[in-house]
């Protein structure tokens, strides 16, 4: 009778660790969600015959509005498989607590995220990043403004921005939606955070054999063709000489 929290690693099957492996192995019962973001390298069928097991994949609905996971979890051993780190995500460490209310026993099995991929890969430096923030699908017409704030609070302090892109059952937000977005948000507000000179940088398709990275002024990008997702966006804050020299050899003049 437990619960174990399983990352996936960043872009298929074979970013999983060998103990994450391990885990799923020992368990009676696996679910997986891939709202919060999904291996774009593996089906779930390769997910299934790599692990040896089936994997029920849950909606946000269940996930997020029913105690299924938890139900099953005190009958038998469950493992919860989620792309990247297991406990990035703020559904995920609700999951554990309100599990370990209820005397459930569990465990965690860390794997890589794109939190430390996407700074790595665009050579910039992990610890200048402030908060992070989702660039959300419209909503009733109007784009949510989270990742605008976000941005404008983190370059307020000279701190680099991480924008996760949407997703949604039928797609993915592209980078040039992503832009389009915050351009929306910034007529909207009219704060001066984002214009066509704002430097980004474009990461795509971490942890797979070919990883997109391309920087350069919004403006310039906003006609840009990117290959395959998943992509997500940085908006750079106060830059090390190092910093700019990477972001040179990406695009950035």
């Amino acid at each position: 009778m437990s619960l174990v929290f399983i990352g996936l690693g960043l872009f298929d099957v074979k970013d999983m660790s060998v103990k994450g492996l391990e885990r799923a192995r020992e368990c009676d019962r696996l679910f997986a969600e891939f709202y919060t973001s999904r291996l774009m390298g593996s089906s779930v069928d390769e997910i299934e015959e790599f692990i040896g097991m089936e994997v029920e994949v849950l909606g946000r609905d269940v996930v997020e509005g029913s105690d299924l996971i938890l139900d099953c979890a005190e009958e038998c051993r469950v493992g919860f498989l989620v792309a990247g780190d297991s406990m990035i995500a703020t559904t995920h460490n609700d999951i554990r607590l309100r599990a370990l209310e209820r005397g459930i026993g569990t465990e965690i099995v860390h794997a890589a995220s794109i939190f430390t991929a996407a700074p790595g890969l665009a050579g910039l430096q992990n610890y200048k990043f402030g908060r992070s923030a989702t660039i959300a699908f419209p909503y009733n017409g109007r784009v949510p403004r989270s990742g605008y704030e976000a941005v404008r609070e983190n370059r307020e302090r000279g701190l680099h921005t991480l924008l996760f892109l949407d997703i949604k059952e039928d797609g993915f937000m592209s980078p040039v939606e992503g832009f389009e977005c915050l351009l929306e948000v910034e007529e909207e507000v009219g704060d001066g955070v984002v214009d066509l000179d704002l430097p980004v940088v474009v990461v795509g398709r971490a942890g797979s054999g070919d990883p997109e990275v391309c920087a350069g002024r919004l403006g310039s990008l906003l006609d840009a063709v990117f290959g395959e997702p998943l992509h997500i966006l940085i908006v750079p804050g106060d830059l090390h000489f190092l910093e700019e020299e990477a972001l040179e050899m990406f695009g950035l003049d």
